[in-house]
């Protein structure tokens, strides 16, 4: 431990306060704000709050001894279920996805923000704070709720006021005495787990196997496929072999898929800012779930709707991923969406292997699908039917073919 407190001062005015609600992850953001907030912002109580959106157990256990160490009260708010019911189900049903990946750590930070600022209204506080640094997005994310459902509060976030860096939280710990994760950083959620956001800086770099929770190599996987059955009501699945329940359905994919070298995005990003990072996620159960989903709307929905919906869902994502869960578009681009699910039913057996997701069979009553009228084996459908309509069809060329055809006589092209 350090002998002396390294002299780091905020770069703006900060507000002195009393009674904070801190957003607690354990991590080595919001645990060194519990010190920060006494010292430096006045704060007399602290009350760290855990909001469980698909930890572990240890994790959970992390957060109450981290908090008991440094003797602040601690909350742990259950809302696994309610992420999965409420948030997850409407991006799959919105096959929700940002530039390649699930949204997922957008829509926790949202509901981590909710829960939070109605407790800390409940509880009297005249602070919020959260650990979000100035170059990311959860900033925005956690702001943008903050001001809906506590207003009157004041908003602390240290690591930006201080524009402190890793290495210089990391040195204020040690000092405090104050225990913090080594190695690469993640954010685990049951939809999708980010694994070093903003802290991958080599493009030339393979994220080691141990960092992954749920995810193995495809030359580590099983040499054998292994067989699901998914089955889906109303655009969520709602029956995973003998798994049911959204929660469970995800957690036992996330196990299964994950052994099978499912799950592995590594992409770059553009945040709210347009500041491109590289962003290593996995994600087997959205991985193995969307695409099932994408592919049971393709039978089940009208050729307009799967045409037009893709616009929808993709303003929907941008919505959710720029923090805004609570606006009313976000809302108005969603009941376009779960508008068109109550026919999106199926059974699905897929085959997983070496990082595959293999559709093996489909079946559906509410699908569009009708071999005996398309399939040219078949007679019920009288192609002689077809002629005038295809005659007036072409009439538009016709009419275009009287002022000639450019691209044809420009001998340049």
């Amino acid at each position: 431990m350090p002998d002396q407190h390294p002299d780091y001062q905020p770069k703006v005015d900060i507000p002195q306060v009393k009674k904070v609600a801190l957003a607690f992850s354990g991590g080595l953001d919001s645990t060194l704000a519990i010190k920060l907030l006494s010292e430096y912002y006045g704060a007399e109580e602290v009350l760290a709050v855990t909001v469980n959106v698909g930890l572990t157990d240890q994790e959970i256990e992390d957060c109450r001894s981290k908090a008991e160490q440094v003797g602040v009260p601690w909350e742990m708010m259950e809302a696994t279920d309610e992420f999965a019911n409420d948030w997850v189900a409407r991006a799959i049903r919105a096959n929700a996805d940002y530039l390649g990946y699930p949204v997922a750590t957008s829509m926790t930070r949202q509901l981590i923000a909710r829960r939070v600022a109605e407790y800390a209204v409940e509880q009297g506080c005249d602070a919020i704070c959260e650990g979000s640094t100035g170059k990311g997005n959860d900033q925005y994310r956690m702001a943008n709720v903050f001001a809906i459902f506590a207003p009157d509060l004041e908003v602390i976030v240290p690591v930006r006021e201080f524009d402190f860096t890793r290495q210089q939280e990391k040195e204020l710990c040690d000092y405090y005495g104050l225990p913090y994760k080594a190695g690469i950083g993640d954010d685990l959620t049951m939809w999708c787990r980010s694994i070093g956001s903003g802290e991958v800086d080599n493009l030339q770099m393979r994220i080691p196997e141990e960092e992954y929770v749920w995810y193995q190599f495809p030359e580590n996987a099983p040499d054998e496929a292994q067989e699901v059955t998914v089955e889906f009501e109303a655009g969520i699945p709602v029956r995973v072999d003998d798994v049911s329940g959204l929660a469970n359905i995800i957690h036992y994919l996330n196990e299964v898929a994950g052994k099978h070298a499912i799950g592995k995005i590594d992409m770059f990003e553009d945040g709210l800012i347009a500041l491109k990072s590289r962003e290593v996620y996995e994600a087997p159960a959205a991985q193995v779930i969307l695409k099932l989903h994408r592919d049971l709307e393709q039978l089940c929905l009208t050729k307009e709707q799967v045409q037009n919906k893709p616009n929808i869902e993709r303003l929907w994502a941008y919505q959710v991923y720029h923090g805004a869960w609570f606006h009313p578009f976000t809302d108005d681009c969603a009941a376009f969406i779960e508008n068109s699910q109550s026919v999106v039913n199926g059974k699905y057996v897929v085959s997983l292997y070496k990082g595959n997701i293999d559709i093996v069979s489909r079946e559906s009553d509410s699908g569009l699908f009708a071999p005996e009228l398309r399939s040219l084996a078949t007679s019920d459908f009288t192609q002689p039917d077809s002629g005038p309509a295809t005659k007036i069809h072409a009439l538009q060329y016709k009419i275009v073919s009287k002022r000639g055809i450019p691209f044809l006589e420009d001998e340049d092209r």
